[in-house]
């Protein structure tokens, strides 16, 4: 995928235009942080740049590749390690960031449909391999069907008093 500076937007609202697999076009909105930050990197650039130069640039100036993006991953993961232990039994790429960001999402509360056309995927069952729901999740959905069970009546429902249904729920 390349990003030149004429693909980037950082006024309200501020977004980016991504081209991917096929020259497939979309449009993906910006945290106000992000586009502060690369703002703040146009602007250290000085003047106005070209249209067509690379956003993200390598050593020589020239437009960044994968195996540079790979390359500056496992540095700064390199120097993390010490500070997070669990860093060591990772294996971390560039392709983690876009699974972290459809997770992070998915714990906000984005609908999966939004994330699914976020990543730019084709089908919903894409986005599904990224969306892997946590135990926390889990634990959150039977909160609000239970919060649901005692707001409809006094009762207990069905699978809270069902074990086999008990032992299957925690099973997941």
């Amino acid at each position: 995928m390349t990003l030149s500076v004429d693909d980037v937007r950082l006024h309200t609202p501020p977004h980016v235009r991504l081209f991917g697999k096929g020259r497939k076009e979309r449009l993906c909105p910006l945290w106000p942080q992000t586009a502060e930050i690369l703002g703040a990197l146009l602007e250290e650039r000085g003047g106005r740049p070209l249209p067509n130069d690379p956003l993200f640039r390598n050593s020589r100036g020239a437009r960044i590749t994968r195996f540079g993006v790979r390359y500056i991953l496992k540095k700064h993961c390199a120097r993390a390690r010490p500070l997070t232990p669990t860093l060591a039994a990772k294996r971390l790429h560039p392709h983690s960031m876009r699974h972290s960001t459809a997770v992070h999402l998915l714990r906000a509360g984005v609908d999966i449909v939004t994330i699914s056309q976020w990543l730019g995927h084709a089908s919903v069952t894409t986005t599904n391999r990224y969306a892997t729901i946590d135990l926390e999740m889990k634990r959150k959905a039977i909160e609000r069907a239970q919060a649901i069970d005692h707001a409809t009546s006094g009762e207990l429902a069905l699978w809270r008093t069902d074990a086999s249904i008990l032992t299957w729920l925690e099973g997941l």
